[in-house]
C-alpha cells in the first residue's frame, strides 16, 4: 500500500508548491485506512527516557505541527511521532513563500515561524486520541510576540503533560528571532529548572513525563559544553541533535535557493549533524540517552547515526524525495545489519563509532 501511495503521490507532491504539497500530504494522511501496521522486529526494540519504542524511527517535529494525523503516521510504521512545535496561541508564521526545496541537494530550507493551530486546539485533538497508545512526543515553543517566552514553556508543560508521551523543548529553531539565545548557559538553566519544576508539579496527576532539549548543530563545541553541562544538572531525560542549520555548505548545487533564509535540512545537513550527536554523546557520559536527527535518508545514514551515539533516529525532509517507504526500508537494513553481526539490539553499538568521529577534522560547511 505504501509503495503504490509514493508511486502515485511523489510526483505529483513535488511539482506543487512545497508548502501546498505538505498540506496535501496531511490531508492525504488523514483518509489512510486504519490497518494496523506490521509488527516490528523484536531486535529493533528500544528503551529510552523510560519508554518502549517498538523501533527507533521517529517522525521528526515540523510534520505534524498541529497533532492532525499522530496516528496515521504511526501505522505507516514509526515507531514514534512528535507533533509540533506547538505555542500557547495559534500563529501564522512567516510569510510566504517561507518552505524551498533544493531538489538536487536532496534538501529543504523552510523559515516557518512556529505556525500552529495553538495549544487548545492540539490538547484538544490528543486528548481525543489518548487510548490509541502509542509513543507521541510533543515539541513546544514560545510565540513570537511573547513577553515571557519561559513561562510559554512552562504553560504548556502544565497544559500537555497528561497526553504527551513526552517533551521535547525547541531552544534552536532559527525562525523566531531571539529564540536560539535560550541556549546560552544562565538562560537555559534558568528555562530547564523552571521547565522540570513544571514537569514536577503535575507529575502526580500526569504521570512521569521525560522532558528532551533540542539543540542546533551551529553551536561551538564551548556552547556544546555548557549546553550539556545544564542539561546534566538540571537531570534533563534526553537531548535532540540537531534541528536544522544556519550554516550553507559550499557543496549545495542549487546556487540560488540556498540564498533563501532559515534552516537548512536533508542531505548537506548529515554530516555536521551527526559530528553534534558524537560530541554529544562524548560529553553526557551515559547520563542520558539522545535521538539523532538531520539527514537520515537510507538504512547506511540511520546506522551511522546510532554508532555515533543516538539510541533513537527522526526523520523528516528525506521523506519528501524518498517517499513514506524509506521508513520500512531503513528497518530492514538495521534488521538485516544486526543479524549480520550477530547482535541482539541496536543498543550494543549505540557510539560505538563516537570516539573516532570527534578525532576527525571538522566537516566542511
Amino acid at each position: 500500500m505504501i509503495r503504490a501511495f509514493d508511486a502515485f503521490s511523489l510526483p505529483v507532491l513535488r511539482w506543487l508548491d512545497p508548502e501546498d504539497a505538505h498540506r496535501l500530504a496531511i490531508q492525504g494522511l488523514r483518509f489512510l485506512p486504519p490497518v494496523k501496521p506490521r509488527p516490528d522486529d523484536p531486535k529493533l526494540a528500544v528503551r529510552a527516557f523510560g519508554l518502549n519504542f517498538p523501533n527507533p524511527i521517529g517522525m521528526a517535529a515540523g510534520f505534524d505541527k498541529s497533532a492532525e494525523v499522530p496516528d496515521a503516521l504511526l501505522r505507516l510504521g514509526f515507531g514514534f511521532v512528535e507533533i509540533g512545535s506547538v505555542t500557547p496561541k495559534p500563529q501564522a508564521g512567516n510569510p510566504r513563500p517561507r518552505l524551498f526545496r533544493l531538489e538536487r541537494d536532496e534538501a529543504v530550507i523552510n523559515r516557518m515561524g512556529f505556525n500552529n493551530d495553538g495549544a487548545e486546539a492540539v490538547l484538544r485533538r490528543l486528548a481525543a486520541r489518548a487510548a490509541n497508545g502509542g509513543i507521541v512526543g510533543v515539541n513546544v515553543g514560545a510565540n513570537k510576540d511573547s513577553p515571557d517566552r519561559v513561562s510559554d514553556y512552562v504553560k504548556l508543560i502544565e497544559t500537555f503533560a497528561p497526553v504527551a508521551s513526552y517533551f521535547t523543548v525547541n531552544v534552536s529553531s532559527p525562525n523566531t528571532p531571539g529564540l536560539r539565545n535560550l541556549q546560552e548557559g544562565a538562560l537555559l538553566d534558568e528555562l530547564l529548572g523552571r521547565v522540570i519544576d513544571a514537569r514536577e508539579r503535575v507529575r502526580q496527576k500526569a504521570g512521569d513525563t521525560p522532558v528532551l532539549l533540542k539543540i542546533a548543530p551551529d553551536l561551538s563545541l564551548a556552547q556544546l559544553d555548557d549546553v550539556v553541562q545544564v542539561a546534566r544538572s538540571r537531570k534533563v531525560d534526553g537531548m535532540i541533535v540537531s534541528n536544522t542549520t544556519i550554516a550553507r555548505p559550499s557543496t549545495l548545487r542549487e546556487e540560488m535557493r540556498a540564498k533563501e533564509q532559515g534552516g537548512l535540512s536533508g542531505r548537506p545537513l548529515f554530516r555536521l549533524s551527526t559530528r553534534m550527536v558524537a560530541e554529544t554523546y562524548v560529553r553526557v557520559e551515559g547520563a542520558f540517552p539522545l535521538i539523532g536527527v538531520g539527514g537520515v535518508d537510507s538504512g547506511g545514514a540511520a546506522l551511522t547515526k546510532i554508532r555515533a551515539g543516538a539510541s533513537l533516529i527522526q526523520l523528516y525532509s528525506s521523506l519528501v524525495y524518498k517517499g513514506l517507504g524509506l521508513v520500512d526500508e531503513i528497518k530492514r537494513d538495521l534488521t538485516s545489519t544486526l543479524l549480520r553481526t550477530g547482535r541482539d539490539s541496536l543498543s550494543e553499538i549505540v557510539g560505538a563509532d563516537a570516539a573516532t568521529l570527534t578525532a576527525e577534522d571538522w566537516p566542511g560547511m
